[in-house]
């Protein structure tokens, strides 16, 4: 069992992802947009717990999300991509521990993930001119949060799991 399993509550703040979606803060967004949640939920947890968990987390994030909207267009497959791949960097790479590290990975993968699904919304013909306003506006807003929103989930979830290099 991996880390941060073993602490159920660590777990459950998974679903705080889709309560964040549906509610949509207005304070949170730009220009109507509102951030990418599940990579700023994704991307602590798979630094600190490694690709395996991070894939996995990624993609029941992306299924409990898929759920909330009717349609072909899902958010799975890049964020079980994006979970194994910031896994890796937690378990191969130094520590990271640089704000503007955690914001250039989250404008990366909010791009990555940003892109996937506008590209399959170019590809379902379901895009009405606003995907790419979308996916600018929601990777500069989660690139902006992330230092702060992701620092906090790293320092919390480190503290959690014992033998940690850090």
């Amino acid at each position: 069992m991996s880390s941060l399993v073993r602490h159920r509550w660590t777990l459950a703040t998974a679903l705080l992802v889709p309560l964040l979606v549906l509610a949509a803060p207005a304070p949170l967004r730009l220009a109507g947009v509102p951030p990418c949640w599940a990579v700023l939920w994704l991307l602590p947890w798979a630094l600190v717990d490694g690709p395996l968990t991070g894939a996995v987390a990624g993609l029941g994030l992306g299924v409990l999300l898929d759920g909330l909207h009717p349609g072909f267009i899902t958010q799975a497959p890049a964020l079980t991509l994006l979970g194994w791949w910031w896994g890796r960097l937690g378990r191969r790479s130094p520590p990271i521990e640089r704000s503007f590290n955690l914001g250039l990975l989250a404008l990366l993968g909010a791009a990555l993930q940003g892109g996937a699904i506008w590209l399959q919304q170019l590809w379902w013909g379901e895009t009405h001119g606003a995907g790419l306003h979308t996916l600018l506006a929601q990777t500069l807003l989660t690139g902006l949060l992330a230092p702060l929103v992701c620092s906090l989930q790293l320092l919390l979830w480190r503290q959690l799991v014992p033998g940690l290099r850090t």
